[in-house]
């Protein structure tokens, strides 16, 4: 007998995924998203948490992006 699972496949760069990974890893076991790591890029996780992971990658994004000084900080 065949059994399904909804899912999502998202599909990212290393450090991205690795990123995903962890907070899948940080969370309780009866909680993690992550249904099957498929390769190197890509992940299939559960619907529900696809909005959250947008935030958390996008506030991600903005900690770890380089701002370069303004010029009026370099006076």
């Amino acid at each position: 007998m065949v059994s399904a699972i909804r899912g999502v496949l998202l599909q990212c760069d290393v450090p991205t995924k690795e990123f995903i990974i962890s907070l899948n890893e940080s969370k309780p076991t009866n909680e993690r998203f992550i249904i099957h790591d498929l390769d190197d890029i890509r992940l299939f996780v559960q619907p529900s948490v696809v909005e959250w992971l947008e935030e958390r990658l996008k506030q991600f994004n903005e900690e770890n992006t380089y701002q370069p000084p303004r010029r009026e900080d370099m006076r």
